[in-house]
């Protein structure tokens, strides 16, 4: 474990090594141009690398993969593209280490507890593996099942998950003292959140828990469903429960052979992740592919609710180890932000985003108000077919607009948001995936239309707001237009462009490192000629060549501390 450790740690050393070289020391000494240099190829490297020793070690790394490649909001694609396909890519456990570790959790033989096990594992991943089985006698009459699926933790994992979570708070650590990491993220509480799920879902009792909390929340439902546990041979680390399997979510070809249009599937998926989110507050965060299935109704089955007048299929959610809840508080903030995002609505989006938490009070919107707004006028409505044709040179703009933009505001992370934020992005990529032409305003809308119905009262009340506030613009508009007037015949209005005086502080800072750049050359130069003739002088000009240099090196940093009190 002490070899895991330091594996572990030494690839984290080394790449933020790198990183701070080429990211922070080489801008700060002039050289940014140099750093930009080859910088995607780089991240790639970093990646792949990364990739490669997630696989090797499998446990949590596997996870952090996959944790890291939902992070759009923090990383650069170079990174998340590289990692969006990491998956439990972990060699089989041995049967007899299985076996052994199943009879010692359940108490007796794993033919006393199955009629029949199935010694190749139906799934493997980095905590565990899936094996098919079937019932004794004794249990298929009590419980009414007869085929199940045993999931089985991978032996010693805990220890491994200990060790993981040792080397990834002291990442953390590291990370904490680096301000560019540090105005955007907490990393010690990330990492706290991202431990806490880890070992919730390496007990499965809990996971059992929680897919019974899941079926309750869908009970009245008939578009999902969850399969039944066999609670007598449940344990913290060995799950049976029934086997649901069915056609994968995304396998568009099972789901036209069964005679299921993949374009309803996808939107009634996003409806079902909708309800978990701001109806429920309790939610699936780890909505991938092989979590979810479309299983086909007998006839005799087939919901003939309002809900699903017809439908002969339905979801059949599996894997409970990851969920997530929404306190009410965000689940608010998020139901608004929704409705602002389905109108279009730029400033209703900045102020659903402070609610739910992201933004500190502190933070200056105009420009991210200005920028929403501008995406919505240029890309709003748009469906992904659609959007696969606009040129990539203005996605990049835009991309690099806002890049700017977000990195200026200070945000925190709500509890929990990392969670939906998975979530809802693993939803938008099935969509996708489903249906190329998806828009995802088309499953927004109705949905938001519904929210606003159920807002009710609220709704009645924020329109009163919104009156009362224009109201007192209104009021106000003729005194503030008279000193505005009277500011310009006097010659005292000034105007703030916040870009263009960033920009000239910057060139101004630039200039001044420069000089120091030159100031710290020239001394040195001087000092070294001089030495050969007079040893005293030319060493005090050497050293005294370090105060430009310093200056030249740390100039950009104190700026961006800001002024010192």
């Amino acid at each position: 474990m002490r070899a895991r450790y330091r594996r572990i740690l030494r690839f984290a050393a080394r790449y933020l090594v790198q990183t701070w070289w080429y990211e922070l020391f080489l801008p700060r000494i002039g050289l940014a141009r140099l750093s930009a240099r080859n910088r995607s190829a780089r991240l790639q490297r970093i990646a792949q690398r990364f990739h490669v020793l997630a696989v090797d070690l499998g446990g949590l790394m596997i996870k952090v993969g996959q944790f890291m490649s939902s992070r759009l909001d923090v990383l650069p694609p170079e990174i998340t593209k590289e990692l969006e396909g990491l998956q439990d890519e972990v060699p089989a456990v041995p049967f007899p280490a299985i076996r052994a570790l199943a009879e010692a959790e359940l108490g007796v033989t794993l033919e006393r507890a199955y009629s029949f096990v199935d010694p190749i594992p139906l799934a493997a991943a980095s905590l565990g593996q899936v094996h098919r089985a079937r019932l004794s006698a004794l249990d298929a009459e009590e419980t009414g099942l007869l085929d199940v699926v045993v999931k089985i933790q991978r032996p010693g994992i805990g220890a491994i998950v200990d060790v993981d979570l040792r080397a990834l708070r002291r990442v953390a650590g590291w990370l904490s003292h680096i301000r560019l990491v540090s105005d955007r993220v907490d990393m010690p509480v990330l990492v706290e959140e991202f431990a806490v799920t880890s070992l919730e879902e390496i007990d499965y009792l809990h996971e059992a828990a929680s897919a019974e909390r899941f079926a309750g929340n869908f009970a009245d439902d008939a578009r999902v469903s969850v399969p039944e546990l066999v609670w007598e041979r449940t344990t913290r680390r060995v799950l049976t429960l029934q086997d649901v399997t069915a056609i994968k979510i995304n396998d568009v070809d099972g789901l036209r052979a069964a005679g299921i249009d993949p374009a309803e599937v996808a939107t009634e998926f996003a409806a079902v992740m909708f309800d978990q989110l701001f109806v429920n507050g309790y939610f699936h965060a780890d909505p991938h592919p092989g979590n979810i299935f479309v299983t086909p109704l007998a006839s005799a089955d087939v919901a003939t609710t309002a809900d699903a007048p017809g439908r002969a299929w339905k979801f059949t959610f599996i894997d409970f180890g990851m969920m997530g809840e929404v306190p009410d508080a965000l689940r608010r903030g998020l139901r608004n932000l929704l409705i602002a995002a389905a109108s279009r609505n730029g400033k209703g989006m900045v102020d659903g985003i402070r609610e739910v938490g992201v933004l500190l009070p502190s933070a200056d919107t105009a420009e991210l108000e200005r920028a929403l707004t501008a995406l919505f006028a240029r890309f709003g409505g748009m469906g992904f077919a659609e959007l696969q044709d606009v040129d990539p040179r203005e996605f990049r703009a835009f991309a690099n607009e806002f890049g700017d933009v977000v990195r200026t505001l200070p945000v925190q992370l709500p509890e929990n948001f990392l969670l939906i934020v998975r979530a809802m992005s693993l939803t938008s990529g099935m969509c996708s995936s489903l249906d190329p032409a998806f828009n995802i305003w088309n499953a927004v809308e109705p949905y938001s239309a519904q929210l606003i119905r159920a807002e009710g009262g609220n709704l009645v009340q924020d329109i009163a707001k919104r009156t009362a506030s224009a109201a007192g613009i209104i009021a106000r508009l003729p005194g503030r237009l008279d000193a505005l007037i009277t500011r310009v015949e006097e010659g005292n209005l000034t105007v703030q462009t916040p870009r263009i005086e960033r920009r000239l502080g910057s060139l101004e800072r630039t200039g001044r490192r420069i000089i120091s750049a030159v100031l710290f050359t020239a001394l040195l130069i001087g000092g070294i000629l001089l030495r050969a003739d007079d040893v005293v002088f030319g060493t005090v000009l050497m050293g005294v060549s370090v105060l430009p240099l310093l200056h030249a090196m740390l100039a950009g940093a104190v700026a961006r501390r800001g002024p010192l009190p």
